[in-house]
């Protein structure tokens, strides 16, 4: 009788986290990724890793989200379908931790303001707010940069292209050549972006990659929720960013392209995309 009651009591388990699960990727804003190692032979990880599934959002937060969430809008470039920018990785964190209280989610994040972090040596940062998370939690997050690469390059679905859905980068991305007035030639020039009035576009507007992803290669650069480290960058001076924006060049918007900025800073290329929990493999 006992193990009855034992073997019960975890099917009823089961199947709560099957529902969870099933009510999470219903969310039509949302992409089930299947996790794995990346497949992408253009990524620095080909062959590496095994992410478990993940749900990541399948555009960039927009201004219509953010003022909805957060009351007011921050943005240089101002539209509802636009992605909203001039962000800190601090006021990502905020909108993750506050748009989950509102849809009755657990906050996966712990913001502290009154408490500097040590870890964070950046002489640039004058914030420098505690972030602490809780991976148990099923309100929203920013991706791992692991996990954003995974999802630009097509995850299990990909077909090794060098941007996020495409060869052709004027199919997926936008970026300084094409978000203009009109098409600009030869070389990457500040002045040629403010003559031609570059700015973001309506997100969705251009090409998904093969998970149904868009603008990962172009649009805003995104924040993601690692620490930045490579052999001239140490942990705890900035933060992770991922994918070109309408300011950046070609190269920029390879998705395998890495780029960061201090978790206070703020640029009017630089937005979002949301991850929701964890799924379980």
């Amino acid at each position: 009788m006992k193990n009855l009651s034992i073997l019960l009591l975890l099917s009823v388990i089961t199947l709560l986290v099957a529902c969870k699960q099933k009510n999470q990727s219903e969310d039509p804003s949302f992409v089930i990724v299947q996790g794995g190692a990346f497949t992408n032979t253009k990524s620095h990880l080909y062959g590496k890793g095994d992410l478990p599934d993940f749900l990541i959002g399948k555009n960039e937060v927009t201004q219509k989200e953010w003022v909805a969430i957060m009351g007011s809008n921050p943005s240089k470039f101002r539209g509802d379908s636009l992605p909203v920018e001039t962000v800190s990785w601090y006021d990502c964190v905020d909108y993750c931790n506050k748009r989950s209280i509102k849809e009755g989610l657990n906050p996966y994040y712990t913001l502290n303001k009154n408490q500097k972090d040590p870890v964070n040596k950046s002489e640039f940062d004058s914030l420098k707010f505690t972030v602490t998370v809780n991976k148990e939690a099923n309100g929203y997050r920013l991706p791992s940069e692991a996990e954003w690469e995974y999802a630009a390059s097509g995850g299990q679905n990909s077909k090794s292209y060098k941007y996020s859905g495409s060869n052709d980068i004027e199919e997926v991305a936008w970026y300084w050549k094409n978000s203009g007035d009109k098409i600009l030639t030869g070389t990457w020039s500040w002045p040629k972006l403010e003559k031609n009035r570059c700015k973001t576009k309506a997100v969705c507007s251009k090409k998904p990659n093969e998970l149904g992803l868009y603008d990962m290669s172009g649009n805003v650069r995104e924040w993601c929720e690692d620490w930045y480290q490579d052999d001239d960058t140490p942990v705890g001076i900035k933060r992770t960013q991922r994918g070109g924006g309408w300011i950046g060049s070609d190269d920029r918007c390879e998705f395998s392209n890495r780029h960061s900025f201090e978790a206070s800073g703020t640029g009017a290329d630089q937005g979002f995309r949301l991850c929701k929990g964890y799924l379980s493999k």
